[in-house]
């Protein structure tokens, strides 16, 4: 049964959900929210604009553009990770063979080609390429067709696509590896701050949301701008980055507590959990019972935006799988439905349509 503003009545997560979004900076937003994952990257190389548009033809609410990281000459560009070789074709530039590099990327032995290494004007020769081509094969025909996008330019896209569109396009970046990249000398949070005030989208009502996996990343940002703010969370298990360099010892376990999520809602407005968090597996890859966090967040006055759903077998839970080909699609319906039960306040996935498939079907109960 469905309340005001697409609330579903008898699920308090998701009626708390819908009064904090029409309240605060996401004002306006359906409810649970569909998120394009870099775009819709199940059907077109990620962070391209044949992705982000894309994701918004088939009806994503937000289009996650994108992933920043910086370049030689202080520009933010969008790419999943600063290593570009495996979303360019760079390896077929013989001129940038000498740029291959290994580097250590959050404690991490990484061998390729670093966005830090090239300026602009050298990476605006390059060209997308799919990065899972053995598991979304189809993809690979668009491989150079769309060049690296900057921030600048998607600013400038989202704001082009609102007219277009007659309605406001929403954008969700995100600071990849700030605290790497501080170190040097390359101000991930001042960047993106100074980017967001020349075109005056800085402002808590802005439709623009920002997220980090590094905490003090957002807390660096809460201080810089009014936007809404998300920490990202992975595996119970890990420490963000940031807080290994720090020394402090707490997990995402930690942070995940209710005095943990309270001390979140200090300084952003949501997080964005792997969903294994928010409904974990057993040893076989099935879906168990929910966790408590989507009451606990809520309890704190979060919001909840979980990544990612992807239609593949290969990504889904053992239990909503069909066949044995992982890259087939599976039960993607069945999995939406499993986790907008929880209360989720929306979820990044890789096919917006399926995505806004899946929450009509849950509306309509």
């Amino acid at each position: 049964m469905l309340g005001a503003g697409g609330a579903v009545l008898g699920l308090p997560g998701v009626a708390r959900a819908d009064a904090r979004h029409t309240g605060g900076g996401l004002k306006g937003l359906p409810v649970p929210t569909i998120i394009g994952h870099r775009g819709a990257s199940g059907y077109r190389p990620e962070h391209t604009f044949g992705s982000y548009d894309l994701a918004l033809d088939l009806g994503a609410d937000i289009v996650e553009a994108g992933d920043l990281v910086p370049t030689k000459d202080g520009h933010l560009v969008c790419r999943h990770e600063p290593e570009i070789g495996g979303t360019t074709d760079v390896a077929d530039h013989p001129e940038f063979a000498d740029r291959r590099k290994t580097k250590v990327l959050d404690g991490v032995s990484t061998t390729g080609w670093f966005t830090e290494d090239f300026t602009l004007a050298e990476l605006k020769t390059l060209r997308a390429i799919e990065r899972i081509p053995a598991t979304r094969q189809h993809n690979t025909l668009y491989n150079g067709r769309w060049e690296i996008p900057t921030f600048e330019e998607v600013l400038k896209w989202q704001d082009e696509q609102t007219r277009k569109r007659g309605k406001q396009v929403w954008i969700y970046p995100e600071t990849k590896h700030p605290t790497y990249f501080r170190k040097q000398g390359l101000d991930m949070e001042r960047l993106l701050s100074k980017a967001l005030r020349k075109h005056g989208k800085d402002r808590k009502n802005s439709p623009v949301v920002i997220q980090s996996f590094e905490p003090s990343s957002i807390q660096r940002l809460d201080k810089l701008v009014d936007n809404p703010l998300v920490v990202l969370l992975s595996a119970a298990n890990t420490r963000p980055f940031d807080f290994v360099e720090s020394g402090d010892p707490r997990t995402v376990a930690d942070l995940i507590t209710p005095k943990g999520l309270k001390e979140i809602a200090s300084y952003a407005q949501g997080i964005g959990p792997t969903l294994d968090l928010v409904v974990p597996k057993d040893a076989k890859g099935n879906l168990t019972e929910p966790s408590t966090l989507v009451a606990d967040a809520h309890a704190a006055g979060l919001i909840l935006h979980p990544y990612t759903m992807r239609d593949e077998n290969a990504f889904l839970p053992t239990n909503f799988q069909k066949g044995t080909d992982p890259t087939a699609y599976g039960d993607v319906f069945g999995a939406f439905r499993t986790y907008f039960a929880t209360g989720i306040d929306g979820v990044f996935t890789d096919n917006a349509d399926t995505g806004v498939l899946a929450r009509e079907d849950f509306l309509r109960g």
